[in-house]
C-alpha cells in the first residue's frame, strides 16, 4: 500500500526544527547551512548520486515536461547549452487568461493554511529540489554555462540556502504580528470597551519570477520562496535559455503542493515562444501585483516605470570595483583577486571589474610596486591559475552567450591590453566557448571622469572576463572615483585593499554613504564576488545596481498586508 501523503501539519512537524535553525541563523549571522556543499554528500537517504543525477538529467533530453497546469495551449523549447548541445525539451506555454485566474483562485485556502504551514511546504519543495541536487546541477550546468562544480554548488546548495534564507524571514515578518488580541479600555465607572481582534497577514496577488541566464536557481529561488511564503501564487517566467532548472523547480513545487492538499497552480511556469517577449505582457497584467527580476538595467528600469501596480524588486547592472592602496600580503592579494576575476569566465554580478591603482604604485610585503608592476603581477597571477587547461575549465565555465564574447572581443580596442583573453579547449564539449579573462589598462585620471561630454569605458559595465587596471592619480582620488562610480553606476560589491586605517575609514565611509557591501583586505579563500546566505547580503538595494537585498525583512514584508477583523467580545 502506498505511503499516504504528507499533510501541513505533517510537513510542520517535519521541518520545523530546520525552520528554528534559519530563523537563529539569520539572527546571529553565523555560518549555517543544511545543504551539503560536496557532491558525495549525496547518493543516500533517497537522493541523487552523480550517477543517477547525471541519468536524470540525460533521460529529461529530447523529452516534452507536461507541468499539468491550468491554460496549456501549446508546448514550446529550444534550449542549446553553452556546452554545444541541444537539451531538445519542450515546455507548457500558457494561455495567460486561462492562467492567471486559477492562479489567482488558489489564494484563499494557501491564506487561510497560515504562515507556519506555508514554510513548512516551502521547506518540503527545498528538501525535494535539494534531494536531486546532482541533477539540477547538470540543468544549470547545460543552461548558464557554469563549470560543473560551480553548477552543483551555486545552483543547488547556494541556491537552496537562499530560498530557505527569505522563507525564514517571510515567516518571522508574518508571525511578528499576532494572530489575535483581546482590546480592552476601561471606562472610568462604566464598563470597559472590549473587542475581539484577528490579524491575517493576506498575500497581494500573482507574484511574476522573471528569470536570468547565468543564475537562474540562485538569483531566482529568493523572490519564489518569498512570495510563496508570503500567501502569493508564484508565476515563473524563465530566461529562454535557462528554463530547464525553474521548470524542474516548479515540478516540484506543485507536485508538493498537491499532495499537501493545496492547488498546485500556486505555482506555474511562463515558458515563452521564440521572440515572444512576454515579459513585458505579464509585468503590467493587473493580476500581478510582485515581480522579481534579474537582468539588464534597462528592462529593470522599465519595469520600475511602467508595472505600476506591481512592488518590483530589481538587480540590475553594477560597476563593481576594487581599491588597491597597499597590502601587507602581496601574493595572497593577487592569488585572491586572480581567483575573483576566473571564476565563472567573470559572468556573475559581482565580479571586480574596476580595479583602481595610484599611478605612483603602492607599498606591500615585498617592498613597493608600481603600477605597471602590480598590474603585469595580477595578469601572471591569473595566467598561473588557469595555465593548465584542466584547472581553468573547472574554473571558467562557458560563456553563456554571444554578447559576452562580443564585449570581450571588444575590450582589446579600449586601451592597452595588459593579459589578452585566450581560447580553452574543453576535452567534454568541443563546441563550448570557453575564454580566460582580459585585463585591459586604462587611464583614471581625473578629467576623464569629471567632465560631463564623455564617459570613460570603466564607468559602465562590462559583463563578462573583462577587468579594468584604471591608473589613477592617487589613493584619494581612488575613494572618489569609487563614490562616483557606486552613486551614479551603482555596485552589488566593492573591494579594498590597504594597510592604511585612515584609507580603509574613507572607502568604508563611501560605502556606507552610497550603500554598497564592502570587502576588506581578503587574501585567504573568501572572495570578493561570493556572498553567503543566512549571514551575507546580496547587494543592498541602496545604489543603482538593486533596488533589493537578498535577503533582508524589506525582501519579504512588503508581500503581504495585514488584513484586521475585529468584533464586540462576549465577555
Amino acid at each position: 500500500m502506498a505511503a499516504a501523503a504528507p499533510t501541513a501539519h505533517d510537513l510542520i512537524t517535519k521541518h520545523r526544527p530546520t525552520l528554528d535553525k534559519a530563523l537563529e541563523a539569520i539572527r546571529t549571522r553565523a555560518y549555517w547551512s543544511p545543504h551539503p556543499e560536496h557532491p558525495k554528500a549525496y547518493g543516500q537517504d533517497g537522493s541523487l548520486g552523480a550517477a543517477e543525477g547525471k541519468a536524470a538529467f540525460d533521460a529529461l533530453l529530447g523529452t516534452r515536461l507536461d507541468l499539468g497546469q491550468a491554460g496549456t495551449d501549446d508546448f514550446v523549447g529550444g534550449e542549446v547549452s553553452p556546452y554545444g548541445i541541444e537539451l531538445g525539451i519542450t515546455y507548457p506555454h500558457a494561455d495567460i487568461d486561462a492562467l492567471l485566474p486559477s492562479m489567482r483562485a488558489s489564494m484563499g485556502a494557501w491564506r487561510a493554511a497560515g504562515a507556519e504551514a506555508r514554510a513548512a511546504v516551502c521547506l518540503e519543495i527545498l528538501a525535494r529540489i535539494s534531494a536531486r541536487t546532482h541533477e539540477f546541477a547538470h540543468a544549470v550546468m547545460h543552461t548558464s554555462g557554469q563549470a560543473f562544480m560551480m553548477a552543483f554548488q551555486a545552483g543547488g546548495p547556494h541556491a537552496q540556502d537562499r530560498g530557505l534564507e527569505a522563507v525564514a524571514y517571510a515567516y518571522a515578518e508574518q508571525v511578528r504580528t499576532p494572530e489575535a488580541a483581546r482590546w480592552t479600555k476601561p471606562q472610568g465607572k462604566r464598563d470597559p470597551l472590549v473587542l475581539d481582534k484577528e490579524f491575517t497577514p493576506v498575500g497581494r496577488g500573482v507574484a511574476l519570477l522573471i528569470g536570468c541566464n547565468t543564475f537562474p536557481t540562485w538569483n531566482g529561488y529568493p523572490g519564489l520562496f518569498a512570495s510563496l511564503a508570503t500567501g502569493n501564487p508564484v508565476l515563473v517566467k524563465p530566461h529562454p535559455r535557462a528554463v530547464l532548472p525553474l521548470a524542474l523547480t516548479v515540478q516540484v513545487a506543485r507536485d508538493v503542493l498537491a499532495e499537501a492538499g493545496f492547488a498546485p497552480d500556486l505555482v506555474a511556469l511562463a515558458a515563452e515562444r521564440d521572440g515572444e517577449g512576454i515579459a513585458k505582457t505579464l509585468a503590467v497584467r493587473p493580476e500581478v501585483k510582485i515581480i522579481d527580476y534579474t537582468g539588464s538595467t534597462e528592462f529593470g528600469n522599465w519595469l520600475e516605470t511602467h508595472a505600476r501596480q506591481a512592488q518590483v524588486y530589481t538587480e540590475k547592472a553594477g560597476v563593481n570595483t576594487v581599491v588597491i592602496d597597499g597590502t601587507d600580503d602581496y601574493r595572497g592579494m593577487l592569488a585572491n583577486l586572480a581567483f575573483s576575476l576566473s571564476l565563472y569566465s567573470g559572468q556573475m554580478c559581482t565580479t571586480p571589474q574596476n580595479l583602481l591603482v595610484p599611478r605612483e604604485g603602492i607599498a606591500t610585503d615585498q617592498g613597493p610596486k608600481s603600477y605597471d608592476e602590480v598590474v603585469a603581477d595580477l595578469a601572471g597571477s591569473v595566467g598561473g591559475l588557469l595555465g593548465d587547461d584542466a584547472r581553468a575549465n573547472g574554473l571558467l565555465g562557458a560563456l553563456v552567450n554571444p554578447g559576452v564574447r562580443s564585449r570581450l572581443e571588444a575590450a582589446g580596442g579600449l586601451g592597452d591590453v595588459a593579459l589578452p583573453s585566450r581560447p580553452v579547449t574543453h576535452p567534454d564539449f568541443p563546441d563550448a566557448v570557453v575564454r580566460t579573462p582580459a585585463i585591459v589598462k586604462l587611464d583614471g585620471a581625473r578629467k576623464f571622469w569629471e567632465t560631463a561630454d564623455a564617459e570613460p569605458a570603466y564607468m559602465n559595465e562590462c559583463f563578462g572576463p573583462v577587468s579594468f587596471a584604471v591608473a589613477v592619480d592617487s589613493t584619494q582620488d581612488a575613494v572618489e572615483l569609487l563614490r562616483r562610480t557606486v552613486r551614479e553606476k551603482g555596485a552589488m560589491t566593492v573591494g579594498a585593499y590597504t594597510t592604511s586605517e585612515e584609507v580603509a575609514g574613507a572607502v568604508e565611509e563611501v560605502c556606507l554613504e552610497e550603500c554598497a557591501q564592502l570587502s576588506l583586505n581578503l587574501t585567504g579563500g573568501v572572495y570578493v564576488n561570493q556572498t553567503a546566505a543566512f549571514s551575507d547580503f546580496h547587494g543592498s538595494g541602496g545604489n543603482p545596481a538593486a533596488n533589493a537585498a537578498l535577503c533582508d525583512a524589506a525582501f519579504v514584508a512588503n508581500r503581504f498586508r495585514v488584513v484586521e477583523v475585529r468584533r464586540e467580545a462576549a465577555v
